[in-house]
């Protein structure tokens, strides 16, 4: 049997040697199983071993393990990509309320949007009385603020905004040229012009040259000018006419070097505007100097009728 190779010695073997299994050395039952070519090993990760694998030689398992190689090894067919058409992107706007479209910010009034409107108006001696009880209303009486009452007769003509500086003082002064003849005090002057800052009280005296004529003329404001240099001046010297702001014409009197007793005239450059279109008592700086220096002593003069109040 072993010498004939083309006959089948298993269909030979006796009728009790099939169905005796052939057992090995230590007691198993002896398999057989086949070699599977590399080619036909399963990858994982699609990544292909290094070593033959042996598989056992059932057909069930090994067609089992073919049938699942060639599901995992077959190319998947490629995704269509859609193309994508660009769209229109639109920003949802607010809608607008009744309570947006009615509220308005609201906006603080400027002195240019009060003359756009209406023409200036000169300044008068009513105007004067109100802005005093406006300065004091808070932290005075009533009866103190009675007592802050100017008469009528203590105010010269205001300017009707046609005259220059000297025509102005001519009239409200017609004879001013005797008054300084006979001003003879140090210390002191017969005419003070109150203005909001040093370059207009410059620009005052050049503008007032018709109507001083030879009379003593001095600058009575901070810019450049020491209180001292000034009091020194003041007392070496017969002044006429003194033209400053008030800050320093109040300092001046603080440290005695102005005296007030002889005072005839006071004026205020009432109705000049600046740059911004504000007046002297506009600027509140201006405005509580101007109501200090009244109260040092001005008001008492004013009231025994020998110091007179006019608005340029």
């Amino acid at each position: 049997m072993a010498d004939d190779l083309g006959d089948e010695w298993w269909e030979n073997q006796p009728a009790g040697a099939a169905s005796s299994p052939e057992l090995t050395e230590e007691g198993h039952v002896w398999e057989p199983r086949r070699i599977v070519p590399r080619c036909m090993y399963h990858t994982v990760g699609g990544v292909p071993g290094d070593k033959w694998r042996t598989m056992k030689a059932s057909d069930g398992e090994g067609r089992g393990d073919t049938e699942m190689m060639q599901q995992e090894t077959a190319p998947v067919p490629a995704l269509s990509k859609k193309t994508r058409q660009p769209k229109e992107c639109f920003l949802a706007q607010p809608k607008e309320t009744k309570e947006n479209a009615t509220k308005t910010r609201k906006r603080r009034k400027k002195i240019t949007d009060v003359l756009a409107k209406s023409e200036p108006k000169p300044g008068t001696p009513e105007d004067l009385q109100k802005l005093m009880k406006d300065y004091y209303s808070s932290n005075r009486l009533v009866i103190e603020l009675e007592e802050l009452n100017l008469p009528d007769s203590c105010f010269l003509k205001a300017n009707d905004l046609t005259h220059s500086l000297s025509s102005y003082l001519k009239e409200i002064c017609p004879k001013w040229v005797k008054l300084r003849k006979n001003h003879n005090e140090k210390k002191s002057v017969l005419m003070l012009i109150i203005c909001s800052s040093a370059l207009r009280a410059l620009e005052l005296i050049r503008s007032m040259t018709a109507f001083r004529g030879d009379s003593k003329v001095m600058k009575l404001f901070a810019k450049h000018i020491k209180v001292q240099e000034q009091v020194k001046l003041l007392e070496k010297r017969v002044v006429h006419l003194g033209v400053g702001t008030p800050g320093r014409i109040k300092e001046l009197i603080k440290q005695g070097g102005l005296n007030l007793n002889p005072l005839k005239f006071l004026v205020f450059d009432w109705n000049w505007r600046d740059q911004k279109l504000r007046r002297m008592m506009d600027i509140p700086e201006i405005r509580k100097e101007v109501f200090e220096l009244l109260e040092m002593g001005v008001l008492s003069l004013c009231k025994s009728e020998s110091l007179k109040l006019g608005l340029f």
